[in-house]
């Protein structure tokens, strides 16, 4: 069965696991197989732009097996949360055995706790967006369903999107702009509905107020039941987690522009506003993230049916390795500036 790759995905709990039960470079297994082994293969492992044909499209459309890994991913990443609470506390961790073991929860933060919230979060029941909201509760980063879903999609490729990296633009200085920009317009967006529908913005409905008292409470309970070292561990986590969302997004839409047209509007969302990639192995650990250009162009598509289509620009490898790539801004100015000249 065709979804049966995505279930890949539990690499991610057991190499976690290895960290969270071994000591010296084994906590840092997570790590090196995400953002060492993986950019590896990516080297040596074909591209695949191969798509759903119409028919196989309606068949996997159905198929609910790709729902209930995402539905899968919720009680893991609770219990390894959870689990993290205990095994951060062993006795006698050095600090770089320490440092593996939050960096390790981070992975878990970013590539469950906030990957699969995202996707969650785009469907159209309140099921599938109630359990997106925990996963982003356990990263610490719920407002990113607000501004995401209401800012990003609309404004992506524009400079009035926080979360699309400007040409020459460094990622470090992004990570600071584009989270609490976002942060701040997601409570613009809210209060903006909640003055529509005639409320005040605070109010149980303005999901900004629930999410930061959702926030709160567990920040609270965790000092109360483990603890300040274990708080400022988990702290550290989530914000790894959402660094690892941050430097995503810069190498989504860097230097991406839509035309404006002379009434100042710009066109409408195409697949060449977001940067593709078609590379097998961050493909399928990301649940299809990498096909971003057709997730733009279709918010709503459920990630097994998203397209590679030859107008959507291309990255040179998959996600991992263009992360990586990232962190030396020169060497991505030198990569990336050039493609964008090529598709200009």
């Amino acid at each position: 069965m065709k979804a049966l790759k995505y279930f890949s995905i539990l690499i991610l709990p057991i190499v976690v696991y290895i960290s969270f039960t071994s000591k010296v470079w084994l906590t840092h297994l997570p790590a090196i197989v995400f953002f060492g082994l993986v950019p590896f293969l990516e080297f040596f492992i074909k591209p695949n732009k191969e798509n759903f044909t119409k028919d196989e499209e309606k068949l996997e459309k159905e198929n609910k097996l790709y729902t209930y890994l995402l539905y899968l991913t919720l009680p893991i990443q609770i219990c390894f949360l959870i689990f993290f609470f205990y095994a951060i506390q062993e006795p006698n961790l050095t600090n770089g055995e320490i440092t593996g073991r939050i960096f390790a929860m981070g992975i878990m933060c970013g590539v469950i706790g906030i990957n699969v919230g995202h996707e969650l979060g785009h469907r159209n029941n309140r099921f599938d967006e109630f359990i997106g909201e925990i996963l982003l509760l356990t990263s610490l980063n719920t407002h990113f369903l607000p501004y995401h879903n209401g800012g990003h999609h609309y404004n992506v490729a524009t400079p009035k999107d926080a979360a699309t990296a400007r040409k020459n633009e460094i990622l470090f200085i992004f990570w600071i702009r584009s989270h609490f920009t976002s942060y701040f317009q997601a409570w613009s967006l809210e209060n903006k509905r909640m003055k529509e529908l005639g409320r005040s913005w605070f109010h149980h409905q303005n999901r900004m107020v629930i999410y930061t008292l959702c926030n709160i409470i567990l920040l609270v309970s965790i000092y109360l039941i483990f603890g300040q070292f274990v708080l400022f561990a988990f702290l550290a986590a989530a914000i790894s987690g959402i660094i690892l969302l941050e430097t995503v997004n810069y190498i989504e839409h860097y230097g991406l522009l839509r035309k404006q047209n002379e009434h100042g509007r710009y066109e409408r969302v195409k697949r060449n506003h977001s940067w593709n990639s078609d590379h097998q192995v961050g493909q399928v650990l990301l649940f299809n993230l990498s096909r971003h250009s057709d997730h733009h162009y279709n918010g709503s598509k459920h990630y097994q049916l998203l397209k590679s289509l030859p107008e959507s620009p291309q990255m040179p490898t998959g996600y991992p390795g263009m992360m990586l790539l990232s962190f030396f801004p020169p060497l991505w100015f030198w990569v990336m500036n050039k493609k964008l000249k090529q598709i200009s």
